[in-house]
């Protein structure tokens, strides 16, 4: 079938991106569902810092590449070998597929499963296909979704059935920044009640963990970013206190309002200077955690007897080390209970045809999440 998607075919194009159009509108091919495979029209998917990394040349990948990950929409075709799903079904896609069979899966860290990592780094889907084309040529799937298009097929391991009643844009934050945020603290770092924790980097998925550690029963919560904007949010979201991550006293200051340091700190900006922060403001003993994602050239440096003479942990948190399948419907029945308000992190509504103007807007730090309404 022939649909619309957003490609980009050349990484690292200079911003302002309304001018550069790293991405374009094309018409492109999509094959049926094969074996074990998912056909879903796309009804709302969110930009994400990770779709960024991949414009602004931090994660390279294959070109050209329907990019999109974080989305929601509706079962329309299912390949063979599938009982479980059927067509109408809603669900939530996810950008970790899992085979269920490799040693992660079946010791129940489906996020590290090493098929679908294989798979999403080389641009195809967990069985090594490719349904995108254009004119013959193959056109890449990102992290085995694509959903900047009208329809993608997917591994049954990319996509968690949701309750049908639950808004699309809503249901597309839980995919990505809810299930990366909230499971690095209940997963990751297993946040417990009283501790203190910080949060670096206060976007989609930093702000979900600054909501996953209100509701984990933190004591204090310290949020930093570059942006006083998004301060403020955090302030109004839960955090206890707030400290601009510029200040050339940010450490000291935070040492000082929780007492040495912090039980847990979250790295959720994906840069170096963000890790080095999150790590000397976490106190002896303490758990850093990181589910940011800078250049893979990028190097942070340890100093080795500090963390052994103090019994610091550090620990890196893919996909929150959720469980998709279990974690999202978990997370969805708290946002019901209005435990967990994700959809106060919604910033915009936006068409498919302003995907620079978005990214434009992402990139300057001053916008949490932006829905592609389909």
């Amino acid at each position: 079938m022939k649909i619309k998607a957003a490609v980009i075919r050349q990484m690292g194009l200079p911003q302002p991106y309304v001018d550069s159009k790293p991405m374009t509108i094309e018409e492109v091919e999509l094959d049926k569902p094969g074996q074990r495979e998912v056909l879903v029209q796309i009804k709302a998917a969110s930009l994400c810092h990770s779709d960024l990394s991949t414009v602004n040349g931090d994660r390279p990948r294959q070109m050209p590449m329907v990019l999109g990950h974080e989305a929601s929409g509706i079962v329309q075709e299912i390949g063979g070998g599938i009982n479980d799903l059927k067509v109408g079904d809603h669900v939530a896609l996810v950008f970790a597929p899992s085979c269920g069979q490799c040693p992660p899966c079946v010791e129940g860290h489906p996020g590290r499963c090493e098929p679908g990592q294989q798979a999403n780094g080389a641009g195809k889907l967990l069985n090594g296909g490719m349904r995108l084309s254009q004119k013959g040529e193959p056109v890449y799937h990102h992290v085995g979704v694509s959903a900047f298009a009208e329809y993608c097929v997917v591994n049954r391991g990319s996509v968690v059935k949701i309750d049908s009643t639950l808004p699309f844009d809503e249901a597309a934050l839980f995919g990505c920044a809810v299930l990366t945020g909230v499971g690095a603290v209940f997963n990751t770092a297993q946040v417990f009640p009283g501790s203190k924790v910080a949060v670096l980097g206060l976007g989609g998925v930093g702000l979900n963990s600054l909501l996953g550690a209100i509701v984990a029963g933190a004591q204090q919560i310290v949020a930093l970013d570059l942006h006083d904007d998004k301060l403020k949010l955090a302030k109004e979201l839960g955090a206890t206190d707030t400290v601009n991550a510029k200040d050339p006293d940010a450490i000291q200051k935070v040492k000082e309002m929780t007492g040495g340091g912090v039980h847990f700190a979250l790295e959720m900006a994906g840069s170096v200077q963000a890790m080095e922060l999150a790590y000397r403001i976490t106190r002896r003993g303490g758990t850093t955690v990181s589910a940011g994602l800078p250049h893979p050239d990028h190097r942070w440096p340890l100093q080795h007897v500090n963390m052994v003479a103090e019994e610091r942990t550090i620990k890196g948190s893919y996909v929150g080390s959720c469980v998709a399948s279990r974690d999202i419907p978990r997370y969805i029945e708290l946002y019901r209970r209005g435990m967990l308000p994700v959809n106060k992190l919604m910033s915009d509504h936006i068409k498919l045809e302003d995907i620079n103007e978005g990214f434009d807007r992402l990139a300057s730090g001053h916008t949490v999440r932006q829905i592609i309404m389909m």
